[in-house]
């Protein structure tokens, strides 16, 4: 399994991103954004958290005009799997390659610490060992990562089962760190080959810290 991690300027999280993924099993290449082809047989796109070219205009709005970008767009079109993970997932979105958009924190201050989350979707290939409903925790370090969507949007993310995780609190009930549209925390494409998620999985992957359910979400994101 070949997993391409993007390098932008201002990445910060390609080195633990790509090692995580080794330690799932997989062979990882550091892809600079400046590339206009992805290395041949990638099975997975990710493209992880930082700060692309410093968070100028709004975060991932100037990465979305990089070269790579271009041959991941192609690279989804033809179904090829990709993950982002926070400044990834904000990249995504100014890509339209998800719906939404994301806001400032409500709270207007960045938020560090772990959080829980709630499976609301595992009919998906990056979460189909995971049970609906099941709790989970993992890192978020961002201050704008606050999920928006219209309501006709929202509407159809429900009904196309595109709402992948959802903030709440240890016992599942509800809870919202950071003011996200009915406390989103990571969505699919309607195509579900597409993901992308606030917290950091890369960070919660047992090496650190008892915390191992990052680990369980990237072996997952491993399978076909």
């Amino acid at each position: 399994m070949i997993v391409s991690v993007l390098l932008f300027p201002g990445s910060n999280c390609d080195r633990d991103t790509a090692r995580a993924f080794e330690r799932a099993g997989a062979k990882s290449v550091i892809v600079r954004c400046e590339e206009s082809e992805l290395p041949p047989k990638t099975d997975l796109v990710v493209i992880p958290g930082g700060f692309s070219y410093g968070d100028y205009l709004r975060c991932g709005a100037i990465a979305k005009f990089a070269p790579v970008m271009s041959a991941v767009a192609a690279f989804v079109k033809r179904g090829g799997k990709a993950l982002g993970i926070c400044n990834g997932f904000q990249i995504l979105l100014e890509a339209r390659l998800l719906p939404g958009a994301m806001l400032r924190n409500e709270n207007q201050r960045f938020i560090s610490r772990n959080v829980f989350l709630k499976v609301a979707s595992a009919n998906n290939p990056f979460l189909s060992n995971f049970k609906r409903s099941q709790i989970v925790s993992m890192p978020i370090a961002h201050a704008e990562g606050a999920y928006y969507i219209d309501p006709n949007g929202l509407k159809e993310l429900y009904d196309n089962d595109q709402i992948a995780l959802t903030y709440c609190a240890a016992d599942g009930s509800k809870a919202n760190v950071n003011g996200a549209i009915d406390s989103i925390a990571g969505v699919l494409n309607k195509e579900k080959n597409v993901f992308a998620l606030m917290p950091h999985p890369e960070r919660a992957i047992g090496a650190f810290n008892a915390e191992n359910d990052g680990l369980a979400l990237i072996k997952n994101a491993l399978e076909f």
